[in-house]
């Protein structure tokens, strides 16, 4: 490795010394080590050391190399000094040696770790690191801990997580400073440094003389490789340089893992001034050296940084440590004036090209500490090895060397000094970075590891200004992006904000910082420093306002907007992480009243900046019209401290507020912000594109409310409790633009907003109001009573899973601030508010989470509109929480019908905020109210029933928080006579709810029907829009009534600014601002405007009867309520009247009204009596008659369209339960196919596609859709009920012999060693493994309708994750997946019923038949040679049927293509599905009757189709089974022909097998005799295999005892009916071979424990045929459409047996059952029995082993199950997300394990790839022939693979709330849910992936 080694600079010049070993010596390194090392030893060891240096100086010696690896040609030019990397390598060997001083490296490292204290583990992980953090042990929130130290430590009930690493960490096992001791493992519980041994002297001695060259060594080398071009050091050649210092590095890193005497040892080397200073001072004559030093000057030169002998240019000196560095008053200044505009910004390569139009701004900051910024003096090689980490922007090796040094407490605090002092050099680097995203997490990596030691971080700040360096170097990355701000008063704003485009903000570079800053401020000591020094406050408040108005929108209001710029995402980013979380650090500390003084310093110097800002932007009181901006933190920061100060600290409120027209400025803009929501959410920012709702929406979004909306509420209602509350309430109106609106006319204009807007600015208006008086979260509510509010606002919009509730439930923002999610409060809150819904598992396969759902009482008495209004992301979300009321009170029975939002009782508010409440009661509200009271009841048009309803919500407010004694009716004497004084006397809402106003002398249009033409135009302007209206009061000239004025809320509005203003302009200064700013004043394009009186005779009292009426829609509808019952005016408070609708919100505020005042009662009783005539009918004009048939008619069409959706909806869903049903066997619907009624002659077929129903026929034949696929599941079958474990250890494996495919594939592999071919072939079935599987949905279609809706599938381009080339498709009907179309035989169903009429027939007649009928070739109705419709279509599905499954699972033969294999695929097919069908009904057919499995089965076709495909094969008649089953034959045959191999003996077959063949190979329909004819027979061959396997099976003395039992009864009349006879005539047969000889050793293993006794007997003969009578049953009731008769389990022999017709009808049940008597020889027993055995004996005689294996067959299989998972998930994922995968031998990206086999894969990995086909594709159609379930560690979801699709099925791990953790981002403990994993068991066995699971994608064979 040629590390290019820059010259080894010489200690002190002198020239060698002789000592020097000779070259031939120093080959042999031990010896000289050695012979040092003694030197060395001696006490007087100047010549050891000098005699070292030398040899050091020799090896170490950099002057070859480094021009060898990085130069290139001209290095081996001048002779490079051999292979590079020889001389390095070398030099390393030397260093090992002299290290070890002579012995061994290995045991040197031994020895150095015996002496290792460690009481600290400080493992050092980079980024993708599985760790873990415990919240209840972590004193800081950044704790982590290894996984080793996690699990050998005790946190069962913690609140622990598991998590990936971002940026790379540590583990703090250990150390006190982070965690509590408590949750130490057990090797780092402390150990006390007294019982570890001294380090001995010599054992280090050496290190300590040869670290220093060696460190020295890898800074020349690091000097040499950075080249300083004129341009940035390309990555390349940093890398190569990194690489080359690989080995080096890795040596540091192996040193820093020998333990604490070796650290310490380092540690000395690394700080240590003098050697530093002697080694690199570049003195002296050596060329190198001198060269190596300037290099590192140059470098030092081009960051930017100066060396600190230059100083004399800077005049600076270096600050004293005690002195604040920042010269405040300068600096102050120099932000507040703008230095000249430089679009040539030599920071940043880029310049101001991405800008646009606006220029960058840089601030003229020479007074700027330029010690901070550029000065750096390295005193000590750990300084400049950090100053190099940074040029070569931290590579990894570097950091973790670094990182892992930092047990050592001498060094952690000499290393964090360090980087403190190259903290500013860092960040300059980060901004240049191409690589920022890596430089940052490593930056971290490191800073966390230091700042979260609050010791280390307080000794930091006070020695080495760190919070100084920290908010200069944050100022000075924000300076590079200012520009000018364009809020307000764009040409003369001094202002400048940070530009959100700028890559700095956009890419989130400052991250780094502004974590190490709010890291740091998490430590109370460093934040009290803070606080405390004024000067840091000024520069922070100045850093601060650089955000305040950035991201300005203006509305467009022509077209819309070009280019949605996306700058927003990082403008909320800089606010929430640059100013929010610092300042949520800094309140964390303003908890207790001692703190005081800190909320005075931050809000005195927080109200200067505001001030500032508002001449920077020229403000006076006028806000510009449409634009906003949405950052605002300087009022934010002012709004958080009041709300501590009043809170926790008991300031007074007053004590800290500014004057009134500060208040007044403050309003401006968070009330702006609050009018421009309602604006976007009415659209009327529609122009500037989807991104300003995104704005909005962040505003109010979880992470962002507590930082954003609520600050701006609360610092709004401190505003309004302190102002006049007629200012207050105008300026809202006037900014919301509705001011136009609120007219008693029935016309006005509005001059700033559409017609259209108006109604939903003024919902907006309002519902601001209603907020804004009744939110108490920053005035009075408690912690847990914010949190609860919070909770049931958000589980009211919809239940929450706990993971998606911790997320929306506000936190502080800031980590440290001791309120922790899933904290105690957490979680007691959440059981007293919801109730939790276990995951339930939807038949349709959608998988639920666990949920939280509220409670009842919650809805009932804590659910509040307001908060969930508030709250919002989404308008919908307000509806949803409305609907799901309105469900409960109807499920309850509290309120029937469509419900207002309920009226919540506040929280009562903090004594300093009392003044908000007098904004209810202010004339100018009450004038409101009474306007739209009045409008709504005279049906104006624009008002809504939301309207109404906030207008009755500011009434009851106002009823609920009224002053209490009400005879203060003060007219207001002070100030001059307002208008609104003429419209109520006092400002009470309670007693002015009576006052009855007469007459109202209104300004409208003069177009308004109001004017009568001699009224004059008056000048001061109302605009009312033209808004046409129904009803016409009359206009009175008498003015003898006293008429309430003109209201004109914006000219009041003026008035109240100009009175304030005048009060306090005594100050001189005052008289320079304008009065008022008309410079938007709207221009005057209005018509003329006239005033004109009307007749109102109204009071709010009697408006509110009114509306009762309207409401109610009956006259006199109101009665009050206390006539009846006095009792009820004493507590108003009535269960009655907390839910319901607006009557309901009516009456409750009448009789809150009358509970207040006995005159307001005796009022509403008067209204009450005077009968109210009837409200005129509206006359309908021709015109309006138009639009309302128009509407009537609209409404009968909707109504029938409604009528018809249900009608199909009905049909739908009926449909759906008979056909999707997957899993309901209730249902029993039976499906036309399989039967039909007798009367019928043939079968009718409904197509889905054409609607035509007929029967099936040869030229147009009707199919069932089918979805064939290759199955391997009854392969998985093995013959244990418990099902095999998943390997979680390396020494469980599991094997899979032992399953069913196994065991088939060795038994035909077997057969076929020694027997013939073809023969072998028809004594097995196959299709264990891909075997096909034929599922049908039941649905019928004409096969020429299907291939023309195939061709338009083809044709439409939107297809979801299937492929239509392959032939799939939805069912049209049901959209079941389907991928062929089954032919349906044409016939009658009736036959079926002719044909089972028993008859008389002998066995021996019916055995003749048979085979007669077999031998017939073609004996089908549909002669095949003429190829009809039919038969092509029959041809066709039997290739699908071949190409389901592959190749090798077809062919078995020898002889590849033989005809045989198909023969045996096709009785197989029939085999498979049978043997499936078993399965899905449980095993046993105990159930009976027709299953859900049934339902899907379309057996009787597929056996048509296989029938007639089997009839081209025509079985050898030379050798069909059928005779050797039913005929003796000449036995001497047998012999001659022993060249050839045999066929396979009769009792080597597979009866079952037979069955199947003899079944396809009759003509069809099959007659139901010859189908018991066959089963007869085949039950001898399976009794006599029962009988034979038996006798195998037990021991020689056993045998011989039967033989001797049954010989006595072998003359009985039943003899052929008894197994005791027939057993020992099997066992005397086949003694004569050499069967039973071969024991000895064997005999032991085949002997079974038990005593055969008749029972057991019985029963193992029973359970040797109960497979065959299972699938013959089945058979039956397919081809027959007889019913399954349900039992018992212990007789479901004898039933199947008398259902089968095996006993004779006449059979007497009382004495125990017999299986023999089932039997029914066609042929005499003795004699066939002999003739079978005789062929075994033949075989036997040369195999006798193997002939025994083939006897004894498995036959009881067990149903097949997916492997057992472990209760906990960690169990999984700690054993197998570290495995090596055994193809590649790597640790897998993405591990997987197969739920099937447990076989470990790579997903997606390109390691494994075979012909394109990754290992999880290759794995599914080898272990399940297509289908595979995968684990997918990393993630805990399981994914299913089936063919070419795949698809996300969901995980069956759950944590404690019920939740999945997809990816494990949460990393909380996960538990197995066995009903989910019974579920997806389920769907494998039943083959219902397909149809269940609706997302499927394709997998390009790339998983």
């Amino acid at each position: 490795m040629a590390a290019a080694a820059a010259a080894a600079a010489v200690g002190e010049p002198q020239p060698p010394q002789p000592e020097l070993p000779a070259p031939g010596m120093s080959l042999d390194k031990a010896a000289t080590a050695a012979h040092l090392k003694a030197a060395l030893s001696r006490p007087d060891n100047r010549a050891g050391a000098e005699e070292l240096q030398a040899l050091l100086e020799r090896v170490l010696s950099a002057e070859r190399p480094l021009a060898a690896a990085a130069g290139g040609e001209e290095a081996a030019a001048g002779g490079g000094g051999g292979t590079p990397g020889a001389a390095e390598e070398e030099a390393l060997e030397w260093c090992k040696c002299l290290l070890a001083g002579g012995g061994g490296y290995d045991e040197f490292c031994a020895a150095v770790r015996a002496y290792d204290p460690a009481a600290l583990c400080g493992l050092v992980w980079t980024a993708n690191f599985v760790a873990y953090r415990c919240r209840t042990c972590g004193i800081s929130p950044c704790m982590s801990l290894c996984a080793e130290c996690f699990h050998q430590g005790d946190h069962t009930g913690h609140d622990f997580n598991m998590f990936r690493s971002q940026a790379g960490g540590a583990c703090d096992c250990g150390d006190s400073n982070v965690m509590r001791e408590s949750g130490f493992c057990k090797r780092h519980q402390i150990k006390s440094s007294s019982n570890i041994p001294c380090v001995p002297k010599d054992l280090l001695m050496m290190s300590e003389f040869v670290l220093p060259r060696f460190i020295f060594c890898l800074i020349q080398y690091l000097r040499e490789g950075y080249n300083e071009p004129a341009d940035v050091p390309s990555e390349k050649d940093l890398n190569k340089v990194l690489q080359l210092l690989e080995p080096q590095i890795s040596f540091l890193e192996d040193l820093t893992k020998m333990g604490g005497a070796m650290r310490s040892v380092l540690t000395q080397v690394l700080t240590n001034q003098q050697n530093y200073k002697d080694l690199t001072s570049g003195l002296g004559e050596n060329a190198w050296a001198k060269k190596s030093h300037e290099k590192y000057l140059i470098a030092l030169k081009s960051s930017g940084l100066t060396y600190p002998e230059d100083k004399l240019v800077y005049g600076m000196q270096e600050p004293s440590a005690g002195t604040s560095t920042l010269a405040v008053q300068g600096f102050a200044g120099a932000t507040g004036t703008l230095g000249q505009v430089d679009s040539s910004d030599e920071e940043d390569q880029d310049g101001s090209q991405g800008l646009g139009k606006r220029k960058r701004v840089k601030l003229s900051s020479g007074t700027k500490d330029q010690s901070i910024m550029d000065v750096l003096k390295h005193k000590s090689f750990l300084e400049e090895l950090l100053f190099w980490t940074i040029k070569y922007e931290f590579p990894q090796k570097m950091v973790t060397f670094l990182l892992n040094m930092l047990p050592d407490q001498e060094y952690k605090v000499a290393f964090t000094k360090t980087f403190v002092q190259h903290y500013a050099f860092i960040m300059k680097t980060l901004k240049k970075s191409h690589e920022s995203d890596t430089m940052s997490n490593r930056i971290v990596h490191i800073s966390v590891q230091l700042f979260s030691n609050e010791e280390l971080a307080r000794q930091v700040t006070e020695e080495c200004q760190l919070l100084d360096i920290m908010v200069t170097v944050l100022l000075y990355m924000m300076e590079s992006c200012l520009i000018k701000s364009e809020l307000q008063d764009e040409e003369n704003s001094l202002h400048v904000v940070v530009n959100c485009g700028e890559a700095l903000l956009k890419n989130n570079t400052y991250w780094p910082l502004v974590s190490d800053f709010i890291n740091i401020l998490s430590h109370q000591s460093v934040a009290k420093r803070f606080l405390e020094d004024h000067g840091l406050l000024v520069t922070w408040m100045n850093f601060v306002s650089f955000f305040q108005g950035m991201n300005l929108n203006k509305r467009e209001l022509n077209e819309h907007v070009e280019f949605e710029s996306q700058t927003y995402y990082a403008a909320f980013a800089a606010e929430l992480e640059a100013c929010a979380q610092p300042m949520w650090g800094l309140l964390s500390h303003c908890k207790v009243r001692e703190t005081q003084d800190y909320t005075r310093n931050v809000v005195r110097y927080c109200l200067e900046a505001l001030q500032d800002w508002f001449d920077a932007i020229n403000f006076v009181d006028e806000p510009a019209p449409n634009q906003v901006t949405f950052h605002l933190p300087l009022h934010r920061y002012y709004a958080m401290f009041l709300s501590k100060a009043v809170k926790c600290q008991e300031l007074d409120l007053d004590s800290v507020l500014p004057d009134q027209e500060m208040l007044m400025k403050l309003m401006i803009h968070p009330l702006q912000i609050q009018a421009s929501l309602a604006e976007i959410h009415s659209n009327m920012w529609v122009r500037n594109g989807l991104q300003i709702k995104g704005q909005a929406m962040t505003y109010v979004q979880s992470h962002f409310c507590n930082s954003m909306i609520d600050p701006d509420i609360y610092l709004l209602q401190v505003c309004a409790s302190r102002l006049d509350p007629d200012y207050f309430i105008s300026s809202v109106f006037e900014r919301f633009k509705v001011v136009d609106l609120l007219t008693m006319a029935s016309q006005h204009q509005n001059t700033v907003l559409d017609a259209e807007h108006e109604r939903s600015m003024l919902e907006g208006a309002l519902t601001f109001l209603v907020i804004l008086l009744s939110l108490r979260l920053h005035l009075g509510m408690s912690d847990d009573e914010i949190l609860r509010a919070e909770m049931v606002a958000q589980l009211c919009m919809n239940d929450r899973t706990h993971s998606s509730l911790l997320d929306l439930i506000p936190e502080n923002p800031n980590p440290k601030s001791g309120i922790v999610p899933g904290s105690y409060s957490f979680e007691s809150v959440l059981s007293a508010v919801a109730d939790f819904k276990a995951p339930v598992f939807e038949p349709g396969g959608s998988m639920q989470q666990g949920m939280y759902t509220p409670k009842a009482e919650v809805w009932d008495q804590e659910f509040d509109p307001v908060m969930v209004i508030l709250r919002t992301v989404y308008r919908r979300d307000v509806q949803s929480a409305m609907d799901r009321y309105t469900a409960f009170l109807k499920q309850s029975g509290k309120f029937p019908g469509n419900p207002w939002p309920p009226y919540k009782k506040r929280t009562s508010l903090h004594p300093s905020y009392k003044g908000l409440m007098r904004l209810l009661h202010c004339k100018t509200l009450h004038i409101v109210l009474f306007t739209l009271l009045y409008k709504i009841l005279m049906d104006h048009q624009n008002l809504s029933e939301h309207v109404l309803c906030m207008v009755l919500y500011l009434i009851e407010l106002g009823l609920e928080n009224s002053a209490e004694e009400e005879s203060d009716e003060e007219a207001s004497v002070s100030g001059p006579e307002h208008c609104h004084d003429s419209w109520f006397p006092g400002s009470n809402l309670v007693s002015n709810m009576r006052h009855f106003i007469n007459y109202v002398r209104v300004r409208v249009p003069e177009t308004a029907p109001e004017v009568k033409r001699d009224s004059p135009a008056s000048t001061s302007s109302d605009s009312l829009g033209s808004l046409q209206s129904s009803r016409r009061p009359k206009v009175l000239q008498r003015e003898n009534y006293r008429t309430a004025q003109i209201f004109s809320l914006v000219a009041e509005r003026r008035k109240k600014f100009q009175e304030i203003i005048n009060r306090s302009s005594s100050e001189a200064n005052q008289v320079v601002r304008p009065k008022t700013s008309n410079k938007w004043s709207a221009p005057g394009s209005a018509p003329q405007l006239t005033t004109a009186i009307l007749e109102i005779k109204e009071s709010i009292l009697s408006l509110l009867i009114k509306l009762h009426h309207k409401l109610s829609g009956k006259q006199n509808s109101y009665y009050p309520p206390w006539l009846d019952d006095i009792e009820i005016l004493i507590q108003p408070e009535i269960p009655k009247y907390s839910h319901g609708d607006g009557i309901m919100a009516v009456e409750r505020i009448l009789l809150k009204a009358a509970s207040q005042s006995r005159m307001n009662k005796r009022i509403i009783e008067e209204i009450c009596r005077k009968v109210t005539p009837p409200v005129p009918p509206k006359k309908i004009t021709a015109a309006e008659k138009k639009t309302l048939d128009k509407e009537e008619r609209r409404q009968k069409a909707r109504e029938r369209q409604q009528k018809l959706l249900a009608e199909f909806a009905s049909r739908q869903k009926s449909f759906m339960e008979t056909a999707m049903d997957v899993d309901s066997p209730e249902n029993d619907i039976p499906m036309e196919i399989t039967t039909a009624e007798p009367q019928v002659s043939e079968a009718i077929y409904d197509c889905v596609i054409c609607g035509q129903s007929g029967p099936s026929s040869e030229d147009r034949p009707t199919g069932l859709v089918v979805l064939l696929q290759a199955s391997s599941v009854l392969g998985q079958c093995r013959d244990s009920v418990e099902p095999k474990k998943l390997p979680i250890t390396e020494e469980e494996q599991i094997y899979p012999w032992d399953t069913c495919a196994a065991v088939h594939d060795v038994r035909l592999s077997l057969l076929q060693r020694y027997f013939k071919d073809s023969s072998c072939l028809l004594a097995v079935s196959i299709g264990w493994e891909g075997g096909v599987y034929v599922q049908t949905c039941g649905h019928t279609l004409h096969i020429d309708c299907h291939k023309s809706y195939m061709e338009s599938l083809r044709n439409d381009q939107v297809l979801q994750g299937f492929s239509v080339d392959k032939g799939e498709f939805t069912c049209p009907l049901c959209r079941q997946f389907a991928n062929s179309v089954l032919p349906c035989y044409p016939g009658s169903n009736v036959e079926n019923n002719l044909w089972q009429r028993p008859s008389n027939k002998s066995i021996q007649d019916l055995v003749k038949e048979v085979e007669e009928l077999q031998g017939r070739p073609g004996a089908f109705p549909v002669s095949i040679s003429s190829e009809t419709n039919l038969s092509k279509e029959m041809e066709s599905v039997m290739k699908d049927i071949k190409n389901t499954t592959q190749k090798k699972y077809r062919d078995y033969s020898k002889t590849p293509g033989s005809p045989d294999n198909d023969f045996l695929f096709m009785y197989s097919v029939a085999r498979t599905n049978l043997e499936l069908e078993l399965i899905h009904r449980g095993g046993n057919l105990c159930s009976g009757g027709a299953s859900a499995a049934g339902k899907r089965s379309c057996l009787n076709q597929l056996f048509h189709v296989l029938a007639l495909h089997m009839r081209l094969y025509s079985i050898d008649s030379e050798y069909n089974p059928w005779r050797k089953l039913t005929q003796l034959e000449e036995v001497n045959l047998q012999l001659g022909n022993e060249e050839q191999q045999p066929e396979v003996p009769i009792l080597y077959h597979d009866v079952t097998s037979l069955l199947l063949i003899q079944i396809l190979m009759m003509p069809q329909p099959l007659r139901k005799d010859h189908f018991t004819c066959i089963v007869k027979v085949l039950f001898t061959l399976l009794y006599t295999q029962a009988l034979v396997a038996l006798s195998v099976k037990c021991s020689e003395e056993d045998r011989s005892a039967w033989k001797h039992v049954g010989a006595l009864k072998k003359n009985a009349c039943d003899a052929e009916k008894s197994y005791e006879v027939l057993l020992s005539f099997v066992i005397s047969e086949l003694s004569k071979g050499k069967l039973y000889h071969e024991e000895g050793t064997q005999e032991c293993a085949m002997v079974s424990p038990i005593a055969w006794s008749p029972e057991s007997m019985e029963k193992c003969l029973q359970d040797f045929c109960l497979p065959f009578l299972r699938i013959t049953s089945l058979l039956q009731h397919h081809l027959f459409g007889e019913d399954l008769p349900s039992c018992q389990e212990e007789e479901e022999f004898s039933v199947l047996a008398s259902c089968l017709g095996l006993l004779p009808a006449f059979y007497q049940t009382e004495h125990p059952f017999i299986s023999a008597s089932c039997l029914d020889w066609p042929v005499p027993a003795f004699d066939i029995i002999t003739q079978w055995c005789f062929e075994i004996k033949s075989f036997t005689e040369r195999h006798a082993e193997q002939g025994k294996a083939l006897l004894i067959q498995e036959s009881r299989w067990k149903l097949p199950h997916l492997l057992q998972l472990p209760e906990n998930y960690n169990t999984i994922f700690q054993y197998y997300h570290r495995k090596t995968c055994s193809v590649c031998t790597k640790v897998p990206k993405d591990p997987a394990v197969c739920l099937v086999c447990g076989t470990f894969v790579c997903l997606k990995g390109l390691c494994c790839k075979q012909q394109s086909y990754c290992e999880c594709v290759l794995h599914s159609q080898n272990c399940g022939a297509g289908t595979g379930i995968f684990l997918l560690i990393n993630a805990s979801v399981i994914i299913i693979i089936r063919g070419h699709r795949f698809c996300l099925w969901g995980s069956v791990y759950l944590d404690a709330h019920g939740e999945e953790d997809r990816d494990l981002r949460r990393g909380k403990p996960l538990y197995i849910c066995k009903e989910r994993y019974k579920v997806l068991e389920q769907q494998w066995i039943s083959h219902t992936f397909d149809h269940i699971n609706k997302r499927w994608g394709p997998h390009y064979n790339g998983l």
